[in-house]
């Protein structure tokens, strides 16, 4: 989902567009990255996850990803530093500081935390609706490998 992907980032002006009207009437939808990616790990913006709280739906693959990534011996920062560490670029300087990784599980939490709250409002609906069912084809491939 493209609206986690810039929550970790904290890219907070990818959520946002210009119009181009040079030229007149003829406008158009200009969509701006400023590089604000990983700009400031102590500032979380919490409209970026306005599409996840409205629609309440997430890949169920996605989220079992997700809640993999928040368990201690997998946690988002430590996966993300051993990523980075294979850069070559990683040898001249850190390619993120500690408080942009401390962020990445912050904001992860934050993200757990929408998705359980779309859980306990679909069950006092008495839906269930929160996931979006993508791994059916695993049971299948299982089931014909027994």
């Amino acid at each position: 989902m493209f609206t986690l992907l810039i929550l970790f980032q904290g890219n907070m002006d990818r959520h946002h567009y210009e119009t181009f009207e040079k030229f007149g009437n003829d406008t158009f939808l200009l969509h701006l990255d400023n590089g604000r990616a990983f700009g400031r790990h102590s500032k979380d913006e919490p409209s970026i996850l306005a599409p996840l709280k409205q629609c309440c739906r997430i890949r169920r693959s996605t989220w079992y990803r997700l809640r993999l990534l928040s368990l201690p011996q997998y946690q988002l920062s430590d996966v993300m530093r051993s990523s980075l560490s294979h850069d070559p670029l990683s040898s001249v300087a850190p390619l993120l500081a500690e408080p942009h990784l401390a962020a990445l599980d912050r904001r992860l939490a934050a993200v757990l935390q929408t998705v359980s709250g779309c859980l306990k409002q679909q069950s006092e609906k008495g839906g269930d609706e929160v996931f979006y069912e993508d791994l059916d084809h695993l049971k299948d491939l299982f089931a014909s490998a027994d």
